[in-house]
């Protein structure tokens, strides 16, 4: 059985040179992130060239997804690199541009001093070191460690509980997102996303910095408490959503993690939206060559509970085993799909129909189709890949082939549960447009000439509307 869940590699100083890319995409990488939050815009131009350059070697496709940083608050820079934070010391946190010491440290978020209250939490470095807030005076907030070690700069800082006045959007945001949409990056994901209004004020700022690109598809990353609440309004204004466990686990209780993970899942499922699971999935092999065993489950029931693709960071960016890493996780799905039958929730009969879309009918009467004649696959013809993420999203039980003659949506289509694309000729009939699959069918999968598979597409063809045709199509070999 082909894996069908998707595998997002995070690129950095361990990844980014073509040796270590050409690897990771034979290893099974789908989607490479690039996180913002690190990196120059120079260095990260040279390693979406060296994605493209790769992905062309190799005659497939690969997914680049830019990953802005957003409103992350951060530690500043330090004297002499890290600071060892002792327990039952004081230490100060402020506004000020200093270097920080064992005694004061930089925060670069002005309004810190208003945000905070005495006797209140503050988690540093993804809640490895705690602070409790014992006075704030003026640019100062004076605290006490509650749990030390080292920190070092550009560490997150976490607020549980405050009510941050903060946009999703940064100025900063917007000068790498003009620059991903020069570069030509396939899908955007937003950080600390609270409500559906900071992805309608991404989707404006794309419409008013390049509107060829508009329809970009993004990302929304549920990372905060106020996300959950509002996560089926922001579902439905997004294309998809990232359960970002990391800052979810520090202004979370830990425990309500797996839970909230489930109902993310079964809600985005429910509203045909994609869905990634994301954060510490093998973080053991940053570095070790194996990963402990309740990581291995971990990815077993992200791909079990119906993820469509599920997420590498610091095993892949900054580990010694980034490679390793991506054949551990393609093998782990691959063992846990061969069970989904028994124990997993690959059913989309509990979608959404409010919607109507004659798409979605299609869609699931080929994966029916498919599976009553026992086909070999399903060929999906789109212009967009919003058929093509339907079809995805019906889940079927044969792979799903994408063909597409959009350069831009063929490089997205590679991050879609289950499907494989193919970069074709425009076709102006059916006739043309089986030529093309039974081409391509037979020169680059297991698909052989004399089976059957079902084809979907929008009829007329030479309109590419949406799709309302599904045939049953014997394939036939050139020769």
């Amino acid at each position: 059985m082909e894996r069908r869940d998707k595998i997002n590699a995070t690129l950095g100083p361990a990844s980014q040179d073509k040796k270590t890319i050409k690897n990771l995409l034979k290893a099974g990488m789908d989607v490479a992130r690039i996180n913002f939050s690190h990196g120059t815009h120079q260095e990260h131009a040279q390693v979406i060239q060296n994605l493209r350059d790769c992905a062309r070697e190799l005659n497939r496709s690969v997914t680049i997804l830019q990953d802005l940083s957003g409103p992350k608050i951060r530690t500043g820079k330090m004297t002499d690199g890290p600071v060892e934070l002792i327990e039952g010391n004081q230490l100060v946190l402020t506004t000020e541009e200093i270097l920080g010491t064992p005694e004061i440290v930089q925060v670069n978020f002005s309004d810190l001093p208003q945000s905070v209250n005495v006797d209140g939490r503050i988690l540093l470095d993804d809640g490895r070191l705690e602070l409790l807030v014992k006075a704030i005076k003026g640019q100062r907030v004076i605290t006490e460690v509650i749990q030390g070690g080292p920190l070092k700069a550009h560490k997150g800082v976490n607020l549980p509980g405050a009510n941050l006045k903060i946009q999703a959007l940064t100025d900063k945001d917007l000068k790498d997102l003009e620059f991903g949409l020069n570069q030509d990056i396939d899908v955007i994901a937003l950080s600390f996303v609270r409500k559906a209004d900071d992805i309608t004020r991404l989707r404006e700022a794309i419409q008013a910095i390049n509107p060829e690109r508009s329809k970009i598809p993004i990302i929304a990353k549920l990372e905060h408490p106020d996300a959950i609440k509002n996560m089926h309004e922001i579902i439905h204004a997004s294309d998809g959503v990232m359960v970002a466990r990391g800052d979810l686990g520090i202004e979370m209780p830990p425990e309500s993690v797996p839970i909230i993970q489930k109902q993310i899942i079964a809600s985005a499922n429910k509203h045909l939206s994609f869905v990634i699971i994301a954060t510490q999935m093998l973080d053991s092999m940053i570095s070790s060559p194996r990963p402990t065993r309740a990581e291995a489950s971990d990815v077993a029931n992200a791909v079990l509970d119906g993820s469509d693709a599920v997420m590498l960071s610091g095993e892949t960016a900054i580990g010694e085993f980034p490679v390793k890493t991506v054949e551990m996780m393609a093998s782990i799905i691959c063992q846990s799909e061969e069970h989904s039958d028994e124990w997993g929730r690959l059913s989309l009969d509990i979608t959404d129909d409010s919607s109507h879309d004659d798409a979605v009918y299609i869609t699931r009467a080929a994966r029916e189709l498919a599976q009553d004649r026992a086909v070999a696959a399903i060929a999906v013809f789109t212009r967009s890949g919003r058929t093509a993420r339907l079809m995805s999203k019906a889940r079927p039980t044969v792979p799903i082939l994408a063909f597409t003659p959009d350069l831009r949506t063929y490089q997205y289509l590679s991050m879609l549960w289950g499907t494989t694309p193919y970069l074709i000729p425009h076709a102006e009939s059916i006739e043309e447009m089986i030529i093309h699959v039974d081409a391509a069918v037979i020169e680059g999968t297991p698909v052989e000439a004399g089976q059957e598979i079902v084809l979907i597409a929008g009829f007329p063809i030479q309109k590419m509307v949406a799709p309302n045709l599904a045939l049953l199509h014997t394939v036939q070999s050139s020769q």
